[in-house]
């Protein structure tokens, strides 16, 4: 049976700017850390770029760091602070024993577990979080139930890293064991399309905003 014809929802998905433990390169999955100076910065920055893309909606993980770049996109968007949806399905792949603890500190602490997770094991979590698998299909789930509301509009989603690199995944077919080569910078803008036979790739890596003012603001 074919799919009922659907207008196109554009999709705008950003990573959260940066925050103290993106600079550590400590795991931060689900526990709720704010911006620092740099990802305040890269809030506005991406939320100017924005301004006049006519988004209609915005939804974000409700964990601060996403929550508050968010809130920098509706101010220059014009949409209300109270109508930036939070939605848990967007949060950061859960990563239990992982989380707070540096890249160095799980190599050193758990180093077969260490090992899976640098392979991208599809059905393999560090204790108490989440598996690849169970992360896209988290994702994939959450973006079609926010899309569906939304035929032929444009929305924003402002998630984290692991979100990220599923949208781009799923976008392109490509398993979650797939060695990455796409990046997930900080305010980066990544443009994709969703009907109900899934998302398709647009645009992806989008950092001229912050390069460019960053241009600007070392030679004023």
């Amino acid at each position: 049976m074919s799919l009922p014809l659907v207008a196109p929802v554009r999709i705008t998905a950003v990573r959260h700017g940066e925050t103290a433990w993106n600079v550590d390169t400590r795991i931060q999955g689900q526990i709720d850390i704010g911006l620092n100076a740099r990802g305040q910065w890269q809030a506005q920055q991406l939320g100017a770029a924005l301004a006049e893309h006519g988004l209609n909606h915005i939804y974000t993980s409700d964990l601060a760091r996403a929550h508050h770049t968010a809130l920098a996109i509706a101010t220059h968007a014009g949409i209300a602070p109270q109508a930036v949806a939070l939605h848990s399905g967007l949060r950061e792949r859960a990563f239990g024993v992982f989380e707070g603890r540096t890249h160095a500190e799980i190599e050193a602490q758990w180093p077969q577990d260490a090992l899976r997770w640098r392979q991208r094991v599809p059905d393999w979590a560090p204790q108490g979080g989440e598996s690849p698998l169970q992360l896209r299909h988290r994702v994939e789930q959450t973006v079609a139930h926010i899309a569906a509301r939304h035929p032929g509009e444009h929305i924003a989603l402002v998630a984290h890293g692991g979100v990220l690199d599923m949208l781009y995944r799923l976008a392109t077919g490509q398993e979650v064991n797939a060695v990455r080569t796409w990046e997930l910078g900080n305010c980066a803008i990544n443009r994709l399309l969703w009907t109900p036979e899934g998302l398709t790739l647009v645009g992806w890596a989008d950092t001229a905003h912050l390069e460019t003012a960053a241009r600007d603001e070392t030679t004023a």
